[in-house]
């Protein structure tokens, strides 16, 4: 019972990141379509990722890594879970407010740091007007995480997950509205992204409060409590953070050549599609999982929660990844070939969705592994560990660029993904059975990369066979299509006779969820 609800959880964090990120598509559809690679669109990339970045650090990774575990224990144990999440709301609204505040005066500084080589062009100033504009955002969202994170500590995942969806509904409506309109796009999009902040926000302190959790403004108090969260939450931050930390120095690189920031960005949305509905999935669900379990002192349940969140990883990501590095170029085509959007473009950008790909199971992988450590409140070991990936990261995006040109960060995400991979492994050795996986796994494991495998061998055939398809107008639409059925109708058979997974547990799952 205990198994089918951990993966009734996941179901229900993966069917609303899904429809996020099908939306999220549909947003970077539109806005390749409308705006393109160029000026204007590198420094709506720049602008925008200045919020994310720092949204990972204070809403991802500070609060799912140091928050979500104490709150769940202290909830678990009957502690004024209330109380400290007050304490937690009051404390992160000041840090974020004070951030805002210093971002709007040095806002230049920032996108220079950030986006140094649009210095001299039209891309710089853009960036920072767009700057002012979306930077509030991490405001609402720092706050909406917070609540998300009382929300998935209660075991109520549904209005958390539903949340972001609400940014693309705007964000789409801008672009479409705009376009109609006849103004200029980008400002429809960028006035949207605060007011779609605000509605998120909305939306999980509702659901809080129908939870029976009251949260309201006070003072601050940097009380023993709050001082241990602090300590926690510092390394945690720059831990989960990694990705996007390694974003922004493969942002830095790729400034230097035109419309490379907007090629890295579109590749980006694209493997984000399976990370998100995965990665995020697993560990919003299992760390609260493990925080619980491991107070309860239950090893046997934190070692069988971790090994199925284990198999719910692999049985997605590994044929993504096989489909990435196979077809990039009829995705990328079908996904964003239109409007400004050139076949140049498609091929660039098909170059750099292949190479993410590589490293999409590390980019995975990490999202299994630090709730190992996050749910015994470590956080420092992932935090060495994240410091070793950047730079291992930074050396090869800077090394790289004066040999392979713009594809360089590419390279260096990914070879630093699977270096924080194998460093978050050996680290978890320590902590016993509970940090392995279990004999299941095991085999099954193996067999879900056959099926992968296998699914891959049945893609590349049918590109060879009907690759023409993909170039008559009007039938690359319909030929995706049946491509992606096709493979995915093989990866399911071969999976179900190969015994990588039994389709009664989904079954299950869905109806549970």
């Amino acid at each position: 019972m205990k198994q089918i609800r951990l993966l009734s959880g996941f179901f229900t964090v993966g069917f609303w990141t899904l429809a996020s990120r099908i939306l999220g598509f549909l947003r970077e559809i539109l806005l390749t379509a409308y705006i393109g690679p160029g000026p204007v669109m590198d420094a709506f990339v720049a602008a925008f990722r200045l919020p994310n970045m720092f949204r990972r650090f204070f809403a991802e990774g500070a609060f799912n890594a140091a928050f979500v575990p104490m709150f769940s224990k202290r909830l678990e144990g009957g502690e004024d879970a209330e109380g400290f999440a007050q304490d937690a709301f009051n404390l992160l609204a000041v840090a974020v407010l004070a951030l805002v505040g210093l971002a709007m005066v040095f806002m230049p500084a920032l996108v220079w740091i950030t986006a140094e080589g649009f210095y001299g062009d039209e891309r710089f100033d853009l960036a920072v007007d767009y700057g002012y504009v979306v930077f509030p955002y991490i405001l609402f969202m720092s706050l909406a995480a917070l609540f998300s994170g009382v929300l998935n500590a209660t075991g109520r995942f549904a209005a958390a997950a539903a949340a972001p969806v609400l940014l693309n509904i705007f964000a789409c409506s801008a672009l479409i509205f705009g376009t109609i309109s006849g103004g200029e796009v980008i400002r429809w999009l960028i006035a949207v992204i605060p007011a779609a902040g605000i509605a998120q926000l909305t939306l999980v302190w509702i659901a809080t409060e129908r939870a029976g959790i009251r949260i309201r403004p006070g003072r601050p108090k940097l009380n023993p409590e709050m001082r241990h969260m602090v300590r926690i939450a510092v390394p945690a931050a720059l831990a989960m953070g990694v990705t996007q930390v390694n974003l922004v120095v493969g942002q830095l690189v790729a400034s230097k050549t035109e419309k490379a920031v907007s090629w890295l960005f579109a590749a980006d949305r694209l493997y984000q599609l399976p990370l998100g509905v995965v990665g995020i999935a697993v560990g919003i669900v299992l760390l609260p999982d493990l925080s619980r379990r491991l107070r309860a002192d239950d090893k046997e349940g934190a070692r069988n929660a971790f090994s199925r969140a284990g198999e719910f990883t692999l049985l997605l990501t590994i044929p993504s990844t096989v489909a990435f590095v196979i077809i990039p170029a009829p995705l990328v085509s079908v996904l964003f070939q239109r409007g400004q959007f050139s076949a140049e473009d498609t091929a660039a950008t098909a170059l750099a969705v292949a190479i993410y790909g590589i490293g999409l199971p590390a980019f995975m992988l990490q999202k299994l592994l630090q709730p190992l450590f996050f749910a015994r409140e470590d956080t420092k070991s992932p935090f060495r560990y994240a410091v070793v990936a950047m730079v291992v990261n930074a050396a090869l995006a800077f090394g790289l660029y004066p040999i392979v040109g713009w594809i360089a960060p590419a390279i260096a995400a990914s070879v630093a993904g699977w270096a924080m991979v194998a460093l978050l492994a050996i680290g978890a050795r320590r902590m016993g059975n509970e940090a392995r996986f279990d004999a299941r796994f095991r085999h099954r494991a193996w067999r879900i990369i056959a099926a992968s495998v296998g699914m891959g061998g049945v893609l590349f055939a049918a590109i060879y066979l009907f690759g023409w398809a993909f170039q008559i107008p009007g039938w690359r639409y319909a030929a995706l299509f049946a491509l992606i059925s096709v493979a995915a109708l093989a990866y399911f058979a071969m999976g179900h006779l190969f015994g990588a997974f039994r389709l009664a547990d989904f079954r299950k799952a869905l109806k549970r969820g």
